[in-house]
């Protein structure tokens, strides 16, 4: 339905707000210079820790501390408790972060989809308007339906017959 009857949001972000995020983000990333990147091979090459293997961890790395004399001195305990708990405190951080995405992709979902709707009602009114015979209303009806003509691969929904 047209966001005529049901206008969830009629807001701007200021400049200011767009300029305060971006440095929010770059704070972020400034304060968290060790992040890194991976390619698409080696996020699906690599072992993930999930429950079952996290306790596991957990426990062979308390087992690492508890008995040192037989851990060889080319694995540190030290390094795996270092990213034991870099892992939970980016656990943390991920989860809040999602939440904001989600905040993010959900509010941009539907301010798409009043503007598209409404876009539609209009495209609707002007065909009308041309039907009723409304000086230049076909030459905006003609100039919106090539839209309709360009996009075959996503068709708009519900065009008129004008």
């Amino acid at each position: 339905m047209s966001n005529l009857s049901n206008n969830r949001l009629n807001i701007v972000a200021t400049a200011a707000q767009i300029t305060a995020v971006k440095a929010a983000f770059q704070t972020i990333l400034t304060n968290m210079p060790f992040l890194v990147g991976l390619t698409i091979d080696e996020r699906s090459s690599l072992s993930k820790i999930n429950v079952s293997n996290k306790a596991f961890t957990d426990d062979a790395i308390s087992a690492g501390v508890n008995n040192a004399s037989l851990i060889p001195s080319y694995l540190s305990v030290t390094a795996m408790q270092n990213d034991m708990t870099l892992f939970n405190q980016l656990d943390d951080l991920e989860g809040i972060a999602n939440q904001l995405c989600e905040r993010i992709q959900d509010t941009r979902i539907l301010a798409g989809s009043e503007a598209y709707m409404s876009a539609l009602a209009l495209y609707r009114l002007f065909g009308s308007a041309a039907e009723a015979g409304v000086p230049g209303a076909d030459t905006i009806v003609d100039h919106l339906k090539e839209r309709f003509n360009q996009n075959t691969s996503n068709p708009a929904p519900a065009t008129p017959a004008l």
